[in-house]
């Protein structure tokens, strides 16, 4: 099963439903090297699902000390492939590893 870093609105209930048609299970932990900055989002189906104008966006710092707190949720393969249609076209999924040792993906700024 993989697993995918939630550092913004995919925590909301309400989103996830939406997104995936259920609520997902994830534990909380730590992305290293990364900062966050805010992204105004246009896409129409984003902004109602959100319900928010500006989502949060991941930037590479590799600065070791720069983390990034959320949570790991496991999906499944077709629930990734959901998230890539959720997320707008500024983002990109990369695969990583997390504070806690598991691999996982992310989307940050193209």
């Amino acid at each position: 099963m993989p697993y995918l870093f939630s550092y913004g609105t995919l925590q909301k209930e309400e989103v996830q439903i939406e997104t995936f048609g259920r609520i997902l299970q994830g534990e909380k932990d730590i992305l290293k090297g990364y900062k966050l900055k805010m992204l105004e989002i246009t896409d129409p189906e984003v902004l109602r699902k959100s319900n928010q104008k500006y989502h949060p966006i991941l930037e590479f710092s590799g600065n070791a000390d720069d983390e990034v707190e959320g949570v790991l949720f496991g999906v499944t393969d077709e629930e990734i492939l959901q998230a890539d249609e959720y997320e707008v076209d500024d983002y990109k999924r990369i695969e990583t590893v997390f504070k806690s040792g598991k691999v996982g993906f992310i989307y940050v700024g193209k």
